[in-house]
């Protein structure tokens, strides 16, 4: 036998197949890396076709609301219990015309973004103070951790007694609410930036503030924005639990009032509408997310 015919040894193949020569199928004599390639970029294929990509977050929604027609519609789901998607939208024109809608979206819209720049100015503040310095942290930390596992809707009954049922109360158990989900990604944030990039930036001579201005809060930006966008789910979750207890305006108090008379198309479009402006925050989040992050090669890919 030909000494050219003999396969080399384990050893070598092993040491070929770390040095990178590629996998083949045995049975179809492609590479298996290839494979995985080919298979990997389908969904970005997919998702590259422009009105492919506009219409794919729609869809999902869509198929829901014509499931609710379906079932509502043919008497499956009664109508006292829920409404049809027709008579929702007969009581969005009639409120419209009214300016009742508007009315009540723009105080709420107006109690919501208060009482988080309140609370997330707040949390924003000593996340940066207690991320930088360890002092701080040791003072002011462990109190604000046993406050934040306190349930802050379980306060509305304390809440109401020490502010009546006027705007003080929502806009304290807004700013509440949102203060700890800005906070702690704040803190965490900072404590995780690279300790390599702020000795790098002290190497050349930079002073404290433009240390911070230009590494620190930079690199801790991602987490924060994290933050930002679960405070807002958090901020319009508390704004209903507050405007559904003691409220003489706002979508909260649409709907309670609507309950009284039985208006089973109001409270659902009340609902709607919460759901709605969640969905227009969290959209706006991730709009600054994308523009003040573009020089993150990750999330620049998105």
């Amino acid at each position: 036998m030909s000494s050219k015919s003999i396969a080399p040894p384990i050893q070598d193949q092993a040491a070929l197949h770390t040095a990178g020569e590629p996998d083949v199928n045995r049975e179809s004599g492609t590479s298996i890396v290839s494979t995985r390639k080919r298979y990997s970029t389908d969904d970005n294929a997919f998702l590259r076709s422009p009105w492919l990509n506009r219409l794919l977050p729609f869809g999902l929604p869509l198929l829901l609301l014509i499931g609710w027609q379906l079932l509502t519609a043919n008497g499956w789901i009664a109508g006292n219990i829920l409404p049809t998607p027709v008579e929702v939208f007969r009581a969005l024109i009639r409120l419209l015309g009214t300016g009742e809608l508007v009315e009540n979206i723009a105080v709420s819209t107006s109690r919501a973004l208060s009482g988080f720049a309140i609370g997330g100015g707040l949390g924003f503040l000593l996340g940066v103070v207690n991320g930088i310095s360890q002092l701080w942290e040791k003072i002011s930390d462990s109190s604000i951790q046993m406050i934040r596992n306190i349930p802050h809707l379980s306060l509305i009954p304390l809440v109401i007694v020490w502010f009546g049922i006027g705007e003080e109360a929502k806009l304290f158990l807004v700013s509440l609410g949102v203060f700890f989900p800005v906070y702690l990604n704040t803190f965490h944030g900072i404590r995780s930036v690279d300790r390599g990039l702020v000795e790098m930036g002290k190497v050349y001579g930079l002073s404290r503030l433009a240390l911070y201005t230009h590494i620190i809060l930079p690199g801790a930006l991602p987490s924060i924005l994290v933050g930002i966008r679960y405070a807002l789910g958090i901020m319009w979750l508390t704004l209903i639990v507050a405007e559904t207890v003691a409220a003489d305006a706002g979508i909260g108090y649409m709907a309670m009032n609507a309950r009284e008379f039985m208006q089973m198309d109001v409270i659902v479009l009340s609902i709607l509408l919460y759901a709605l402006l969640g969905k227009l925050s969290d959209s706006m989040a991730k709009l600054l997310e994308k523009r003040w992050l573009r020089w993150n090669p990750v999330l620049s890919r998105k």
